[in-house]
């Protein structure tokens, strides 16, 4: 499996771990763009696992979502399952 599929795997699982703490928090995405400087499109890609975010970014998330940054990695990802091509 080349890198880029495996990353579009573990972009699939933040994604979904994204989702899960900003609706502890917010209801909607519109939460989150009405409490923070997030484009609702853009902040969308980040929860679909199509965007990849920025440590810049990841920050922003955990501020707005009041939540540690490493708390947006606290999901299962067995990286030994894949054997990732050069």
């Amino acid at each position: 499996m080349d890198s880029k599929e495996v990353l579009s795997i573990y972009m699939k699982a933040f994604a979904e771990n994204l989702k899960r703490v900003r609706t502890d928090k917010f209801d909607k995405m519109s939460g989150v763009s009405k409490n923070s400087g997030f484009n609702k499109s853009n902040y969308s890609k980040y929860e679909q696992g199509i965007g990849n975010p920025t440590i810049e970014t990841i920050l922003k998330m955990a501020i707005v979502l009041e939540i540690e940054p490493k708390d947006l990695f606290d999901f299962k990802f067995d990286i030994k399952k894949y054997n990732i091509d050069d």
